[in-house]
């Protein structure tokens, strides 16, 4: 089995629940801190090996293509004031190794579909997804512990974690038998299934590792509701015939997706940054209620 070397990063969504901030800005480009939310997924997808970046994008997403592209002007202003430091952080915000591939997706067709679309570019290797919403903190890395998993079990492998029932209804949720430590084998997996209907609490969140025959089984689908493909249904129709492990990650998740978690992330990652993490702490004791 070929080893992990390309990531997927579906980035064509509109942002809807963070306008007006979105409205001209890529949601993937808020940041946390001072880095963007699609940043921290890149630096997890390279932890773990993964050297070819392929980002689905839509438009007004720009923005991301020139984030990760070598800004002459910025480096030359930054060098002419004797700013090394900012200089020598600019230049190695992605290894000399890493590949970043842009792919336009047309239309918001599903999750399915933003990964169906990354097929010319992965070919017939195994790949990860990560959705830059979900800002996923981890030691090690979660991605880098997914695929240390698919190298020892060669099958496809979904990032997983329980949630409250209540919850179910928006998440991809599956039925599974233990295997391994923090390792379970997927029966069944539904796409988000009323709280009553859920066949466990078990959801899936937005890392995946996965078989290239994962695209044959999207393509034979038919579109559900708004002409969307689902990547739950790709999963169900592969999992006829191959296995698919359920992963329980070691880590935090924060879902940058909502405006909550964009919050929780923004001060737990803001109390540990090196420049600004003990005063901002010493802040947040010190606050009083008005």
């Amino acid at each position: 089995m070929k080893q992990v070397k390309k990531a997927v990063f579906p980035v064509a969504g509109m942002g809807t629940r963070f306008l007006p901030a979105t409205k001209a800005s890529p949601k993937e480009m808020m940041p946390i801190v001072d880095k963007p939310l699609i940043q921290y997924a890149v630096e997890e997808a390279v932890a773990a090996g993964i050297t070819d970046m392929i980002f689905v994008t839509g438009r007004s997403k720009r923005a991301i293509e020139d984030h990760f592209d070598k800004a002459y002007e910025l480096e030359t202003e930054l060098a002419a004031r004797g700013k090394s430091e900012m200089l020598d952080f600019v230049r190695s915000m992605l290894p000399r190794n890493i590949n970043c591939i842009y792919i336009r997706q047309a239309e918001a067709l599903g999750l399915g579909h933003a990964v169906l679309c990354a097929r010319p570019a992965v070919g017939d290797e195994p790949f990860a997804v990560l959705l830059a919403d979900d800002l996923l903190d981890g030691t090690p890395p979660v991605m880098k512990q997914m695929v240390e998993a698919f190298g020892y079990y060669h099958c496809s492998v979904l990032g997983v974690q329980d949630v409250p029932r209540a919850d179910t209804r928006s998440y991809g949720i599956v039925a599974s038998r233990p295997l391994a430590e923090r390792v379970e084998q997927i029966t069944d997996i539904v796409e988000k299934p009323k709280p009553e209907d859920a066949p466990s609490t078990l959801a899936v969140v937005g890392r995946y590792v996965l078989t290239p025959e994962i695209f044959r089984h999207l393509d034979k689908l038919n579109p559900g509701s708004g002409g969307e493909i689902q990547l739950t249904d790709g999963i169900a129709s592969l999992m006829q015939q191959q296995q698919i492990l359920a992963y329980r990650y070691q880590g935090t998740r924060y879902d940058c997706g909502s405006k909550l978690g964009y919050l929780q992330a923004t001060v737990e990652l803001g109390m540990r940054h090196p420049e600004v993490g003990k005063p901002f702490s010493d802040y947040l004791k010190t606050r009083r209620a008005p």
